[in-house]
Order: structure tokens, then sequence, then C-alpha cells
């Protein structure tokens, strides 16, 4: 972290520091107080997220994020590609959950076509996404419990996050970027031994953990660091456009799984978890209890799961299976066309949002007909969440900017698109 002078900050970010402290000039706060460069090459800002930081001695006044160091412009890459094409670039967006955005981009498109996918698909995505969830809290976690000087418990999540990425490498050979969903469906069915696999990491999921709760829970050092430091209010939060855990945490019940129900989430039983106290330990309990909630959901998944098939049967719109493809003319010409010029929605545009492991996840596609979006963009929760830092971190010390960032877990993958 680097002393700054006048010369070395936009004046922009300074007007920004000083925000409505109309008495003090910007030679003052350089000369009396200290602007902190914080990142973007800093552990605990979880990726290259830089803060700008002004500061009366430890003190935070005022603070400034800082996005677009990791900008990879994804937005104008899927307008320059077909539909199917950018599906494995979805897994680099948030990639702590990659199946999560495979089935967001998915339906956005199907929504987008009108396409109907068999119910079996539709069972296995709200698996996967929910198996995602549990997988990107676990890191969630352990980062925020590293973050405030807990090592063991990052190492006790990612052991079970382990397990998960090993049923990934058993549904579609691929751990950590699947590209496992397809338009219409999914790349293949679920195979039994999967099933297997997934129905015993749940049976013993809880008790590991319950191992983690007990090490944190009754910890005095974390608990410290994380009550009653970066409190965001309920009002301040829905103001903010603020969602995902870090909405939930400060007491707003709100999740598109029951506000605006995809796949089948209407007919699953879970609870919203909520509480009220907008701080990064209430956040943190949010994500604790969501692991709970989501392998609740995926037990009645597998208890509901219909036999059937898992890609739609629309042949100018989804990719056919391969033992036709090899063995039929019309359907060799049929994936020719759509691999080679993409399929072709109707004109017209639409929005279309999962709830994601770190909040709302949207795609907004603008069609002009053609085999590629003519305008896409992306409603990522990272780059959203990242609004409410200023208002978290201020009146803090320096030290707690690290357990605040980690309470919001973002990550700058899909924050700077």
């Amino acid at each position: 972290m680097d002393k700054l002078t006048k010369e070395d900050v936009h004046p922009k970010i300074i007007e920004a520091l000083l925000g409505a402290d109309s008495n003090i000039t910007v030679e003052d706060a350089l000369e009396n107080e200290m602007i902190l460069n914080m990142g973007p090459q800093h552990p605990a800002t979880h990726g290259v997220l830089r803060l700008l930081l002004r500061l009366d001695g430890e003190t935070i006044i005022a603070c400034v994020p800082e996005l677009g160091y990791l900008h990879r412009g994804y937005e104008k890459m899927a307008e320059n590609m077909t539909y199917y094409e950018f599906i494995p670039h979805t897994d680099r967006l948030d990639y702590l959950a990659p199946l999560s955005n495979n089935v967001a981009w998915v339906l956005a498109v199907e929504k987008l076509a009108g396409i109907e996918v068999p119910p079996r698909a539709q069972y296995i995505r709200m698996m996967i996404c929910e198996l995602s969830r549990i997988a990107s809290h676990l890191v969630a976690i352990g980062a925020l419990a590293m973050d405030v000087g807990a090592l063991t418990v990052l190492l006790w999540t990612f052991r079970e996050r382990e397990k998960i990425l090993d049923i990934w490498d058993i549904l579609c050979g691929a751990r950590f970027t699947t590209t496992y969903t397809r338009i219409g469906g999914v790349a293949n069915d679920i195979q039994p031994e999967a099933l297997a696999k997934v129905k015993w990491f749940l049976d013993q999921f809880d008790n590991n953990l319950s191992e983690c709760e007990q090490l944190l829970n009754r910890n005095k050092i974390f608990i410290d660091r994380l009550e009653d430091v970066g409190i965001v209010s309920a009002k301040d939060a829905v103001d903010l456009g603020l969602t995902g855990p870090t909405l939930r945490g400060s007491g707003v019940e709100y999740d598109l799984r029951r506000a605006a129900p995809y796949l089948f989430y209407n007919e699953m039983d879970f609870k919203v978890i909520t509480y009220p106290e907008g701080d990064c330990l209430a956040r943190y309990f949010v994500r604790v209890d969501e692991c709970r909630e989501s392998a609740k959901i995926v037990r009645q998944i597998l208890s509901k799961i219909p036999q059937g098939e898992v890609r739609a049967n629309s042949p100018k719109k989804v990719l056919p299976n391969k033992t036709e493809i090899y063995s039929k003319m019309e359907e060799l010409i049929h994936d020719f066309m759509i691999v080679n010029f993409g399929i072709n929605p109707p004109e017209g545009e639409i929005y279309s949002a999962i709830e994601n492991p770190k909040g709302e996840l949207g795609f907004y596609i603008v069609s002009k007909g053609e085999g590629h979006p003519w305008k896409c963009k992306i409603r990522s929760p990272s780059f959203v969440n990242c609004q409410g830092l200023p208002l978290m971190i201020k009146g803090h010390m320096v030290s707690d900017v690290v357990a605040i960032v980690g309470s919001i877990d973002p990550v700058m993958g899909e924050a700077d698109k």
C-alpha cells in the first residue's frame, strides 16, 4: 500500500474521496490525511480489485473501489460469436460456480428462442446449480476465515469442495471449466455413478460443515473481527441493488428461486435464509445456512428426478446427438449449420436471471434474428455488490477492509466481465 500524491490520483477519484466534505481541499487532505492505494495486486482484495482509502490515522474516512484491471470484454465477445460458442466463456465469469453460469446463459437463450427443455434436464440443471452454490459458499467461508487469520477452515472447506469437483469429473469429464449445459438441455445424461457420488457427498457433508462451524462460531477472534463490522441496513442494501447473501444478510428476504421461480424451484421445499444484523458475521451465517438448504434441495431432486430425454428435439436449434450425426444425413446437416452459423432466434430482446451463489446473475440479450446476439449485457452480482464497499468500509479501520471484502465474496472475473 503506497501513499499517493495529487498527481497520482485522477481528479474524479479525488472528488469521490472528498465526497460532500466541502471544508477541506485536496491539498489539505493529502497534507494532513493519507490516501492509500490498497491493491490491485493485494491478496485480501480477492483478485485485482483496487481500493483507494482516505485515512485519518487508522480510520477510513472514504473509500473508492476501482474495477477494470481484469477486463476481458466478455459482453463484446458474446456479440461476435454464436450462442453455442459463448457457453465455454460463461465458465470464466464466476469461476467458483461455472455450472451456474452455464445454466443462466442457456436459460436466457432458450427464453429468446422459445425452446422447451425436457423435465429431466431441468432437474439435472437444478442439481448442478445447488451443488455449485455449496462449492462457491465453501470457498467464501474458507477465504473469509483465512482473511481474518483462521487457515485451518480454508483447508477443510476446500476438502469438501474437492468432493464436488470429483462429481463434475464423473458428470462431464472436467472439474473446473465444465461447459456442461447445452441450449435445449445438457451435454449428456447424469450417470448412476455420479448420482451415487452425490448421495454419498450429502450423507457426510452436514457433519463436516458442522466441524467447520465449531471451529469458528465459538472463536472470539473470529467473532470480534466480523461482528458489527461492515453494516448495511436493509434500506441501503435495496437502494444499492445488492443481491444474494449480501442482501439477505441485511434481513431482506429476496431470492429469485422464490421471487421469480425458474426450472422446478416452485416445487422444492426450502427456506430463504435471512439475518437482520447486516454485518460481516450475518453474511457468513447466511452462507453456512444456505449450504444446508442447498443440500436439502438436492436430496429432493434425487427423489423426484424423472426419466426421459436430456435434450429437446428441435433440430434447427438444438444440437443432435452424436450417434444421429454419424448415422443420418439430415442430422449431420443440422449440426453443420448450428456449429458454423448458429441458431437464428426471432428478433426481440429478453432479460433472464437466476439466483447465483453471489446473487442475481442476469443476461440481457437483443436479437436481430442472426446467429449471434446483436447486444449482450451481463448483470453480474460481484460487480453490483462492490457498490456497497464505500458504505461498508467508511468509519472502520484498515484491518477491517479485508474482512468486509471477504464477506461480500467478489469474483473479479465477473465484476470486470
